[in-house]
């Protein structure tokens, strides 16, 4: 099982461990690995995926994860990585986030088998524990002076704006708390995360020393960064999400086909379950030719296909060919509002199309146009085309160019696309 550890250093997926050469004879023997994760959403985020995608290396290997959902540790909030003050939630709103996240996890790990993998809830034990044990029990273990120094809470009592406050201050030892409780209820002797929760796991850690008097162990993964140093997983519109009501298959499959070339290597590397010769193979077939994006179309299907499915997958790539080629035709209703779910529109009346609407004074109506005088021009050099046909100058849009009845799509050139729905 020792090859666990070499595989996820060739993907780049180790930044720390509590004791190499210890977390290696520990994991000699089948064992059990936690991660946390934190409910302020009713879905999360692609940055969430490397915690996910290193339990499954580890159930992979024959171990078992365990998801730690933070029922209780969300009713606090987590100070890493923010510069404000979290906003408190309410019970209804974490347990309600944390009922829509657990389907994420459902599809990309296995529940099943020996190693299958295991969902908790911290507020099982956190909500039950008194003010006055969580003092004498897990506080006195804790130095203030150790605390401060987190990078967490040193940022924050820093910036004097800001500040931290007790509440947010406290989350370490609830997170310490959490690894404790694992160990002794459940024989749970690793965690794991990004490398932001470096301070929380070695908390934990020492905390089960002291309390348990026995080791356990910790592991990060780098934070992912891209190389153009925009944030990972942002678009201008905001997060890409793991569910498909937050981000559609298309717009998610969409996010992996246009990762810089600078970055494919890595994205490959971090997040596929593709074996290391697949992956190489991928890398040189991409450098031998750039242009036919091989590496990128199959991490876009790997990906897709991970966390929505095959039949996602393969319409998403379906559709973003439609696009590419203009004949978005040929996409049924729901795949072509999904494609077109964030380009410009507009509203028309259908009553409009009985005897045809010219568009030389349609495009003015739309984004691809500023005036008759330019629509005319465009029209004139056979810019535009409707549903992806080219169009003549005198054209007229009637109710037979309706896809579906209700929409026709138009462009400019070849991206510039705008939807007309009528009604």
């Amino acid at each position: 099982m020792n090859d666990l550890l070499e595989n996820l250093a060739w993907r780049g997926l180790i930044h720390q461990m509590t004791d190499d050469d210890a977390v290696r004879k520990h994991l000699a023997a089948p064992r059990k690995i936690y991660a946390g994760f934190d409910p302020t959403a009713d879905s999360l985020t692609i940055g969430n995926l490397i915690p996910i995608t290193l339990l499954t290396h580890f159930q992979r290997a024959g171990h078992t994860p365990v998801i730690v959902m933070g029922g209780g540790t969300g009713l606090i909030g987590d100070p890493s990585g923010k510069s404000d003050e979290r906003q408190l939630l309410t019970r209804e709103h974490v347990q309600s986030n944390v009922d829509s996240q657990r389907g994420i996890f459902e599809g990309l790990l296995s529940f099943n088998g020996e190693n299958a993998a295991t969902i908790l809830d911290n507020a099982d034990w956190l909500c039950e524990l008194s003010y006055l044990d969580a003092l004498r029990g897990v506080g006195k273990h804790f130095s203030v002076n150790m605390m401060i120094q987190k990078d967490s809470v040193r940022d924050r009592l820093h910036a004097r704006e800001q500040g931290i406050s007790y509440t947010e201050f406290s989350y370490m030892i609830l997170q310490a708390y959490d690894f404790a409780h694992l160990y002794k209820e459940n024989g749970v002797t690793m965690q794991v995360g990004g490398s932001d929760q470096w301070g929380n796991i070695v908390a934990g850690v020492d905390l089960v020393r002291r309390i348990e008097h026995k080791e356990a162990f910790g592991l990060t993964a780098p934070l992912v960064t891209k190389s153009d140093g925009g944030k990972f997983g942002k678009t201008e519109k905001g997060a890409i999400w793991l569910t498909k009501e937050r981000t559609s298959p298309y717009a998610f499959h969409q996010f992996w086909l246009n990762t810089l070339d600078a970055d494919i290597e890595k994205f490959l590397k971090f997040f596929t379950l593709f074996p290391h010769e697949h992956i190489e193979a991928l890398l040189k077939e991409h450098n031998q030719d750039p242009g036919a994006r091989t590496a990128h179309h199959a991490l876009a299907q790997h990906m897709t296909e991970r966390l929505h499915g095959a039949d996602a997958a393969a319409q998403a790539e379906h559709a973003g060919k439609a696009l590419f080629t203009g004949n978005v035709g040929e996409l049924d209703l729901s795949t072509l509002e999904e494609v077109f779910a964030e380009a410009p529109s507009s509203e028309h009346a259908k009553s409009q199309l009985q005897e045809g609407v010219p568009l030389v004074d349609l495009l003015p109506d739309t984004t691809l146009a500023k005036s008759k005088r330019e629509a005319r021009e465009f029209l004139t050099n056979g810019s535009i085309s409707v549903n992806g046909q080219r169009v003549e100058a005198n054209a007229l849009l009637t109710e037979s160019d309706l896809l579906h009845g209700a929409v026709a799509l138009l462009r400019r050139g070849k991206k510039t696309w705008h939807a007309t729905r009528w009604r």
